[in-house]
């Protein structure tokens, strides 16, 4: 094979191979997936081809048949490798072209197409937790810090721990285009938040996935882990969510619509297919403390942090706007989340004429 090398191209073949593609995938790890990724050079100019993998690795597949596809859905620039690189998300399929199992992008996509008329929008508050050496950053090596209180939106080395990774995370997502809202510091030492959206309900899931690649990416940079766990520590500190703000055009305009949405949410069955897909150890999470109602029980309420769904102050007072479902953990694979509040509110507001 003839080939060779120099500092920005490679020739192989005849062609020359000019950018990096990272396929980035989502496992069938258990009970929360995780993210993989491996790197292709592609030529100049070339579209991004569907690419295999060994599913045996990634707990997709068994060893006698471990063949899986990776198939492109989502691109965006580099914003780590610079240049004409790109981060590529992927969806996982079997060899007989089916969608694998653990694809729940797969299955948001027809409920998205039902609905598509009501224009759902979604903001999603991802929380997530720094560990180092087995501990929250900023935890000490023996003890605990000072109760939260001061650290949440805080400033200062005695109250923020990580902010130069949570910075660099930031303008990574804006160079890849990602549509990332902000970003704060939560209540407990080494938490921290970042918002993606409004964005509909597969968008809105795309980036987050990326957005959550690229944390991970940058964090280990840093020798710092950034985690998804529901309950990063025990005891008297707040759990990590996902709190998810949901919006169609009927409640952007009505707040009868609003009203439907919430009771929807409430109806029977729904409580617990919800929480079904809200995250791994949504129980350690919901307990009616630290901000949250139940796992069980439902309600929902104007200005209430400690209602399964809290309509905004904002809402009430202008008749119109979009509710914040408080239940969904930090874990959540969010193809599952955009598509549970999409089917449950907009078939409610079909019913009820409110589209």
């Amino acid at each position: 094979m003839e080939a060779e090398t120099h500092p920005e191209r490679l020739r192989w073949k005849g062609q020359t191979l000019t950018y990096k593609a990272e396929y980035i995938w989502i496992d069938g790890t258990e009970p929360s997936a995780r993210l993989r990724s491996k790197t292709r050079v592609l030529a100049d100019g070339a579209e991004l081809p569907d690419w295999g993998f060994d599913g045996s690795s990634t707990n997709q597949a068994p060893g006698d048949n471990s063949d899986c596809v990776l198939k492109p859905v989502f691109s965006c620039p580099d914003p780590i490798r610079g240049g004409d690189n790109k981060l590529v998300l992927c969806e996982v399929y079997l060899v007989d072209g089916t969608p694998h199992p653990t694809n729940n992008r797969a299955r948001l996509l027809p409920i998205a197409e039902q609905f598509a008329d009501q224009d759902s929008w979604f903001g999603i508050e991802q929380e997530y937790t720094f560990f180092q050496e087995g501990r929250p950053l900023g935890f000490p090596a023996v003890g605990f810090p000072a109760p939260q209180g001061p650290y949440y939106c805080g400033v200062g080395a005695d109250e923020v721990f990580g902010r130069d990774i949570v910075e660099k995370h930031l303008d990574a997502c804006i160079d890849a285009g990602l549509k990332i809202s902000g970003i704060n510091a939560e209540v407990m030492p080494g938490q921290w938040e970042f918002q993606i959206g409004p964005a509909g309900p597969i968008e809105v899931a795309d980036h987050l996935w990326v957005a959550r690649w690229l944390l991970y990416r940058i964090a280990e940079d840093f020798e710092v882990a950034a985690t998804l766990d529901a309950k990063p520590a025990k005891g008297d500190w707040n759990g990590a969510g996902a709190h998810t703000n949901f919006s169609t055009k009927a409640m952007r305009e009505s707040y009868d619509a609003i009203i439907t949405a919430c009771e929807a949410l409430g109806g029977e069955g729904k409580v617990d297919e919800h929480i079904a897909g809200y995250g791994h150890g949504i129980e350690e999470r919901l307990t009616g403390d630290h901000e949250t109602a139940p796992h069980d029980v439902y309600s929902y309420g104007v200005s209430d942090r400690g209602a399964s769904v809290r309509i905004p102050w904002q809402v009430e007072v202008e008749k119109k706007g979009y509710i914040e479902d408080r239940r969904p953990n930090a874990n959540i694979d969010p193809y599952n989340v955009t598509r549970l509040l999409v089917n449950t509110c907009c078939t409610a507001l079909e019913k009820a004429g409110q589209v």
